[in-house]
């Protein structure tokens, strides 16, 4: 077992440690190399092929300058943003499966990415063409945390139970998807259509714009998360457990559960609901690294990133001309696992 240390540059001390077995280290690296590759090589895919290392020349500006404008332009800031947005869907995830003590746990489940779809149809919808565009992800985001900070509120008394949550969070998922439906109905053909694109989850077009925009939340929210990791391993022993260890359990459930929304916040508003990653990816983190949330909390931003890649990257070359949204692929994959889980579960409640 290794014990990780976040030092304060300012100060020279190691207040914040997690601990992390060695096969985990060399699951992290193993991702981190995959993240990479994905990057030089994934960005060569599509109409037409270019070699990893054409594509690392034009990146690091020493080509001669003729796969700028594919590379540069149309297939890395798509490729950034698929590997962005599955890292910080995979990261709310595992928060999430955390805080409520549930496999099945993701910003699908509490509304999230409910309301967070609800808002941006709803800025699509009534505000397209009288606001800029550019506003639509703090629509988003906006959204998330309404919703968020309403599952949370109803879901107090006397202290936030996981089961309340999850329960709360179910129903107002649903009122969120249902008011979504109606808003596209009563919206005019062209504003429908993008609504249905932007629901089913797509980085299609996606810019450096996009990858700005998530690029801080991520950067920003794994390492808030990290800080929290010891807190998360005492939560999943109970409340009373957690407590006795000196973990303020409703002060840092709250604050988790404000990283996860804001990371699947801005996720959803650069490339729509893109579903179950953060079901998934936590999941398959596990198989790697184990329980301790210090290197759950890494793999899930790694795997859900290149899970997020591989959809789109199927999605943009095996069914070129045709540009499919992600999160068909996603969906697909996604819908058999819950029901595997729930049924794998099915004795535990």
């Amino acid at each position: 077992m290794e014990l990780i240390r976040l030092v304060n540059p300012r100060t020279k001390k190691s207040g914040v440690y997690f601990q992390m077995e060695r096969t985990t280290i060399w699951a992290l690296a193993i991702g981190f190399a995959l993240y990479v590759t994905a990057v030089a090589a994934g960005t060569g895919w599509g109409n037409g092929y270019i070699s990893p290392p054409d594509v690392l020349r034009t990146i690091f500006g020493s080509s001669q300058g003729e796969y700028d404008f594919i590379i540069m332009t149309l297939r890395l800031p798509r490729v950034l943003t698929a590997l962005l947005v599955g890292s910080a869907l995979g990261v709310s995830g595992a928060i999430l499966q955390g805080v409520i003590r549930n496999p099945l746990a993701s910003p699908d489940i509490i509304g999230i990415t409910g309301g967070a779809s609800a808002a941006a149809v709803a800025f699509i919808t009534f505000l397209s063409g009288s606001v800029s565009i550019k506003l639509l992800p703090a629509a988003a985001v906006a959204g998330a945390l309404i919703v968020s900070l309403l599952v949370y509120g109803l879901s107090w008394k006397r202290g936030v139970t996981p089961i309340r949550l999850v329960l709360i969070g179910i129903g107002l998922s649903a009122a969120a998807k249902a008011a979504t439906t109606l808003m596209i109905v009563m919206s005019p053909a062209i504003s429908a259509s993008k609504a249905y694109l932007w629901m089913t989850g797509s980085v299609y077009g996606a810019s450096w714009e996009s990858v700005l925009t998530v690029l801080p939340a991520v950067l920003a929210g794994i390492p808030l998360a990290l800080y929290f990791a010891r807190s998360l391993n005492a939560q999943e022993l109970g409340d009373d457990v957690a407590g006795s260890l000196g973990v303020t359990v409703q002060r840092h459930r709250f604050v988790l559960v404000l990283i996860s929304v804001a990371l699947a916040g801005f996720a959803v508003s650069v490339a729509g609901a893109v579903g179950f990653i953060g079901l998934i990816a936590p999941h398959l983190a596990r198989r790697w690294t184990g329980r301790l949330f210090g290197g759950l909390l890494v793999m899930s931003a790694l795997t859900g990133g290149l899970l997020v890649f591989l959809a789109d990257l199927i999605a943009r070359t095996l069914f070129y001309p045709l540009d499919i949204p992600a999160g068909v692929f996603t969906a697909g994959i996604g819908a058999p696992f819950f029901i595997y889980m729930l049924f794998r579960n099915r004795n535990q409640w």
